[in-house]
């Protein structure tokens, strides 16, 4: 076992020993697997091939730091201990929780962070990239774990529905589910990709607010690039690492009758749900 999964898995068990809500007694064990930080390229490299989306590009330089991430998918089972609901389409104990906003997320991670005393949150889009890509043992795959998908995830070609978090194989890392099955929420907000290399990049509003300085798309600002980010494909999508879905895509916002229109579903994009989406956990270093 690795001994930082043993330290975190410890660390939650007394914490949860001494927590004084019933809830704590129902909480599923949540594994999560250790990531060394490093540099790597992140976007459409090489291996993604030819039909990566606009907003995959360019290629860049990004260094992260240690951080910790779910082995698997928050699933159903854990969802319903913290939250006492279940929203999903396809239920299952194991199957990963979906039809839940990048909102409902963070509620989520509020509770349950009262209930164990740690600071769980969603990993930074860098970090997921890194993450899937296999970090410091990374082989340079199309997808998360191998070049041919059917090994590592559940696609718009393997049944049409979600499935139980861990049955395909895992990545370089031993992390599950990172390529298909359900997209996962990252933090932060969509931010162009630009050529300059980057250190620990969070999409905050204070980059977002850059892009609108130097993008060539002017009509897509003042704030309707303000979008969450999901990561992964899902089961009606494919799963290459570098894919990037927002609610809602960049400059398609035009079709509105009225300012108000727009400014209301660009206000209602972190409510934005949808069976195809979902979200693991991330813990910094400081937690263990």
């Amino acid at each position: 076992m690795n001994k930082d999964i043993f330290k975190i898995g410890v660390m939650t068990y007394f914490i949860l020993c001494f927590v004084g809500l019933s809830a704590a007694q129902n909480i599923p064990a949540i594994e999560m697997i250790f990531v060394k930080g490093g540099t790597f390229t992140m976007g459409c490299t090489a291996e993604q091939e030819s039909d990566c989306w606009p907003n995959e590009y360019p290629p860049h330089s990004v260094t992260v730091s240690d951080f910790y991430i779910g082995k698997y998918e928050v699933t159903q089972k854990l969802w319903e201990a913290v939250m006492d609901s279940n929203p999903s389409s396809y239920k299952g104990d194991n199957l990963p929780v979906e039809s839940v906003s990048w909102n409902d997320a963070q509620e989520f991670i509020s509770k349950l962070n009262s209930i164990t005393g740690l600071n769980y949150r969603l990993p930074t889009e860098a970090e997921w990239e890194y993450a899937a890509r296999g970090g410091q043992e990374s082989r340079g795959y199309r997808y998360s774990g191998s070049n041919n998908i059917d090994d590592v995830a559940w696609w718009a070609r393997s049944g049409g529905e979600t499935r139980p978090v861990g049955l395909k194989q895992p990545n370089e890392l031993g992390i599950y589910d990172m390529s298909g099955n359900v997209g996962e929420w990252v933090d932060g907000w969509f931010v162009p990709y630009t050529p300059e290399a980057k250190i620990n990049p969070t999409g905050s509003l204070t980059e977002v607010d850059s892009m609108r300085q130097i993008s060539e798309c002017s009509r897509c600002f003042p704030n309707d690039w303000a979008y969450r980010v999901s990561r992964g494909g899902s089961w009606i999508q494919g799963g290459r690492i570098s894919f990037r879905y927002t609610a809602t895509p960049p400059c398609g916002l035009d079709w509105f009758k009225s300012e108000e229109e727009r400014q209301a579903a660009i206000d209602a994009l972190p409510n934005w749900r949808s069976d195809t989406v979902g979200f693991r956990l991330a813990l910094t270093v400081e937690q263990k």
